[in-house]
Order: structure tokens, then C-alpha cells, then sequence
């Protein structure tokens, strides 16, 4: 619950700056400045430009949050795509409140583009990141959790990603080792050693049969054998080699 409530905070806070900046963007820089525009109408503007600002970057937290739940990692791609995503929302919303009859601006489609937007994202790009960057950093890091999904709707397991010891092949099923409270537990779960390796490329195999979570390696037993935590599984000669470039 805290991990949850640290993300939300964050996203506020990067929201509210965000929304900030472009209230001091449109009153104080005036990107679309005719001279016929008026101190009322700036502060609509302003206000506008503010809110929906807001409004764009809660969407995409959302979105950001579902794909995170569904595919459990966040790389440069996706936050280069998130980007993207909050400009395109930006742009097509501001246009339709400067069209709107709120303003009634002049400016065509692609003049707003040139003249507002490509100016505007110039400057508000660098400032996002940056926003973003510090508020991760301002979170404590908590134990990044895991889940195991296999074909049946009961087959899930939710673990912290430190406790998953090793899988195992089962015939038609993995078989998971984790830890609870210091002790081993294992779960079946109908799925294949090959899917669970993709959807967890942090595992390392060490035979055609296991996959094992490298944190919990301990030593060597002989030249085939390795002890992890309360476990110990044979290596075969195809993985040895991955296995002691760790």
C-alpha cells in the first residue's frame, strides 16, 4: 500500500508542476500573441492551458500504471511513448478549447501546430523528464514484486522478486520454490520452463529443467551441482558456462 501511495503522490506532484509551468508558459510568454488578445482572455487561456495540462498527465499516469500492472517492467521505450502520448492528448485538446467558443481563436490546425505546440513541447520535454527523474529518485525503493500466471485462471502467484528461489519442470507444469519467512514453499502451476523464462528474463537457466533466480546462488557443490538457498540443483554442460560468467 505504501509503494502504491508513493506512486500516486508522485504523480500528482509531477501533474501539479507540470500544469504550472504551463500557466506560466501561455500568460507570461504569450506563444500566439496578435496583439488583439486581452489580459482577461490571457488568463483564460493560461487557466486553460493549466488545467488541461493536468488532465493529460493523469491520463497517461493511468495508462502508465496499467501497462505496468500487465507487463511488470517500464523501460526508455515505453517512457519515450508516454511522452509522446501526453503531446498528442495536449495538442488535440488545447486545439479544441482554442477553437472552442471560449476563445475562438484564428489559427488553422497546423498554424496552431507550428506556432504553439512544436514551441511549447520544445521547452516543456526537457522540464517533464527532468520532473520525472527526480520524483522516482525522491521515492524510497521498495521490494519489487512478481506475478506467475500460468494457463488456468487459478494458476497465479504474487511473490517479492527476492524470494523466488528457482522453477522447476514438472511434465505439464512448473513447479515455483519460493521462500515464505525463511522457508521454502513451492506452488504447481500449469505453464512451460520456456514462457516462464520469457516473462522473467532475470532467471538464469542451468538445465534444460531449472531455471534459477541467480540472488539465491550460494557455491558450488562439485562440477555439476550448485547449492541456492535450501536447494540444490544439478547444471548441465550446455549452461555451465552462463553459469560462472555471472
Amino acid at each position: 500500500m505504501k509503494k502504491i501511495n508513493a506512486s500516486i503522490n508522485h504523480q500528482l506532484l509531477i501533474g501539479i508542476f507540470i500544469s504550472f509551468w504551463f500557466f506560466i508558459f501561455a500568460y507570461f510568454i504569450k506563444p500566439f500573441d496578435d496583439g488583439t488578445i486581452n489580459s482577461r482572455q490571457w488568463i483564460l487561456i493560461s487557466v486553460g492551458f493549466s488545467l488541461i495540462s493536468f488532465l493529460c498527465y493523469g491520463l497517461i499516469a493511468i495508462i502508465q500504471k496499467s501497462v505496468y500492472q500487465k507487463v511488470l517492467k517500464w523501460n526508455i521505450g515505453f517512457e519515450i511513448i508516454i511522452l509522446l502520448l501526453f503531446h498528442f492528448l495536449f495538442l488535440v485538446i488545447t486545439y479544441s478549447y482554442y477553437k472552442s467558443r471560449i476563445l475562438n481563436g484564428g489559427f488553422g490546425f497546423l498554424e496552431f501546430l507550428q506556432v504553439i505546440i512544436l514551441k511549447s513541447a520544445l521547452i516543456s520535454t526537457p522540464i517533464i523528464v527532468l520532473a520525472r527523474i527526480y520524483s522516482v529518485k525522491l521515492i524510497p525503493i521498495q521490494d519489487e514484486n512478481i506475478v506467475i500466471r500460468g494457463e488456468n485462471k487459478l494458476d497465479i502467484l504474487k511473490i517479492r522478486k527476492k524470494d523466488l528461489v528457482c522453477v522447476s519442470n514438472s511434465q505439464n507444469y512448473v513447479e515455483i520454490f519460493f521462500l515464505v519467512e525463511s522457508q521454502i514453499k513451492t506452488k504447481l502451476i500449469r505453464s512451460t520452463l520456456k514462457k516462464i523464462h520469457k516473462d522473467f528474463d532475470f532467471l538464469v537457466q542451468i538445465h534444460r529443467s531449472h531455471l534459477i533466480n541467480p540472488s539465491h546462488f550460494k557455491a558450488w557443490k562439485n562440477q555439476d551441482t550448485i547449492f541456492l538457498t535450501q536447494i540444490e540443483l544439478p547444471v548441465s554442460k550446455n549452461f555451465k558456462e552462463l553459469l560462472l560468467s555471472l
